[in-house]
């Protein structure tokens, strides 16, 4: 199957400006970081991405929760009122506590380094 990120980007940036929304609001209102809604914006990196993300943006932009996903296998969107399919929720939500994850363990490691640093420069000369 292919993907269209292209089309996403495009879905995106319309309903954004519909909403007279700039990117940063959009990222703090779908609790997605700034940087990925850039990403997807302006379709510069082509990369999966959890379930988790595609969702909190369609939600946030008033979409059924999988209208991005649809949209991004070229298939026509749910309509708003339509029940999401709760087979993904799982999946969603472990996607989301995988990418947390790696959040934590990137932040550790740079608090890592910069302890090693600290330690350097305070250790006594001998």
């Amino acid at each position: 199957m292919t993907e269209d990120w292209a089309a996403v980007a495009k879905a995106i940036n319309m309903r954004v400006n519909e909403l007279g929304w700039r990117q940063r609001e959009l990222a703090e209102r779908s609790h997605v970081s700034q940087a990925i809604v850039r990403e997807l914006q302006h379709h510069t990196v082509e990369r999966r991405r959890s379930a988790r993300t595609l969702e909190a943006l369609s939600t946030t932009l008033g979409w059924h929760p999988q209208h991005l996903l649809a949209v991004l296998q070229n298939r026509t969107p749910p309509h708003p009122d339509e029940p999401a399919d709760d087979g993904h929720e799982l999946w969603s939500r472990l996607d989301a506590l995988e990418q947390r994850l790696a959040e934590i363990a990137d932040r550790l490691e740079d608090v890592q380094t910069s302890l090693a640093t600290v330690v350097e420069h305070v250790k006594p000369k001998r």
